[in-house]
């Protein structure tokens, strides 16, 4: 039997380029894998330690902060196993519901002061590095001599002198109120100290979470020892009190982890109140740097006026981003990019010619425009086009222009509109 053929769809061709090079490669006949990205936290220079891909950082030194977490978690876990079950039930069940939500809150407090950026300052680069020097270099005045720059700068707050310090392991001039902390190796903004309870700085982005954990903790010990005291006289009551200490061992426990620990707690936030409320930090208060001196007056330009806004700009003021972006990626360097030595990224685009002939290859240098953001796509190629650098001119030019620096290029800051200085050489491109 005779069956009839099956249809057959009518095949399409589509001109591919040959000559069209591979993102992956060279030349076109060796290809390879794109590199893995970094992110910045991998090459991080301080020493700190990194989890969750980036979004955890402290300190290296944790185990003083493991064994604060221990401290509390037993101690309330005994408080809610052998306490809370009597006096839910003989008095009321809001205590180990208050109990609850206190302890809830203090831990949450602790892991946001502890994996937190505390407000680290990032290091300069090495072109910042060399402007600052070139900045900061004081000509010999007697030849073969050497005179070291000087390692301050001089602001004026509200009327105060304020010193600005050149940290010489960051090559920065640190902002008012920052110091660089010995033991992360990080210089950081509105320093107060470095808590090893905490396994971290604290900041200006974390103070207010390690001032309510303080204040939360302190609560806390103070709530545990007087219902574990309420527990043990209600037992005394049926029968004597060593009865009732021997039917609740963990009571015993309890009360004395609480009893030692409340003072220096209860201090530390009293302390801190303190601070808060003159909005000082301790790095501030043990130098003294506004006290007087020599009979001269001596005030903070920091502070808000009153103790009511000091203790809300804390508590209450915006929480200013990371600057070190540690889950961003690291660009990679310029001299490293294959294919040209010169300043910059090179990266291929294929477009169709105006006459349709075929794939016409340009190239696209990124750069850097005057609000220092940096930008790889192509400029537009209308009538209002305008240039990525130019040279010796007053005006941007009207071609579309893409420009290769040599290693001999500078950044013209004086130009709003050149994103790169002189010694170029220039290579247009006209769609």
């Amino acid at each position: 039997m005779d069956t009839a053929p099956l249809p057959v769809k009518e095949s399409s061709y589509v001109a591919v380029a040959t000559d069209r090079v591979s993102e992956y490669s060279d030349t076109g006949s060796t290809k390879k894998m794109p590199k893995k990205m970094i992110r910045k936290w991998e090459v991080f220079p301080g020493r700190n330690k990194f989890c969750c891909n980036g979004r955890i950082m402290m300190a290296r030194q944790t185990g003083i902060f493991y064994f604060t977490c221990i401290l509390i978690v037993v101690t309330s876990g005994l408080f809610f196993g052998f306490d809370c079950p009597y006096l839910a039930k003989n008095v009321t069940p809001a205590i180990p519901a208050f109990g609850i939500a206190l302890f809830i809150f203090v831990m949450s407090t602790l892991f946001r002061t502890s994996f937190s950026d505390p407000g680290v300052i990032p290091r300069a680069s090495p072109d910042e590095a060399a402007d600052i020097e070139k900045q900061i270099e004081v000509p010999n005045s007697t030849p073969g001599t050497y005179r070291p720059p000087p390692r301050t700068k001089e602001v004026v707050i509200k009327g105060q002198v304020v010193k600005l310090k050149y940290c010489f392991t960051c090559k920065i001039f640190r902002p008012p109120r920052a110091s660089h902390c010995s033991l992360c190796d990080n210089c950081v903004e509105r320093f107060d100290h470095h808590c090893p309870w905490v396994g971290n700085c604290v900041g200006r982005r974390n103070y207010r979470y390690f001032y309510l954990f303080i204040l939360s903790l302190s609560i806390l010990c103070i709530y545990i020892f007087a219902c574990v005291l309420t527990h043990l006289i209600l037992r005394s009551q049926e029968d004597n009190f060593l009865h009732a200490m021997r039917d609740s061992p963990a009571s015993i426990i309890e009360a004395i982890i609480c009893f030692f620990s409340v003072w220096s707690i209860i201090g530390l936030a009293g302390f801190h109140t303190y601070l808060a409320t003159s909005e000082q930090t301790t790095n501030e208060d043990i130098k003294g740097s506004y006290s007087a001196k020599r009979g001269q007056e001596n005030f903070n330009p920091f502070s808000q006026g009153s103790i009511f806004r000091n203790c809300l700009g804390v508590l209450c003021g915006p929480t200013p981003p990371s600057l070190i972006d540690s889950r961003g990626f690291v660009i990679p360097d310029s001299s490293q990019t294959q294919g040209t030595n010169n300043v910059g990224t090179n990266t291929a685009n294929h477009v169709t010619g105006s006459n349709g002939s075929g794939p016409v290859m340009k190239q696209m240098i990124s750069y850097q425009t005057p609000d220092g953001s940096i930008n790889s796509r192509l400029p537009p190629t209308n009538g209002n086009s305008s240039a990525v650098a130019y040279k010796d001119s007053q005006s941007p030019p009207q071609n579309v222009t893409y420009t290769e620096v040599s290693e001999g290029g500078r950044w013209n800051s004086n130009d709003p509109y050149s994103s790169l200085g002189s010694q170029t050489q220039q290579q247009s491109f006209h769609t």
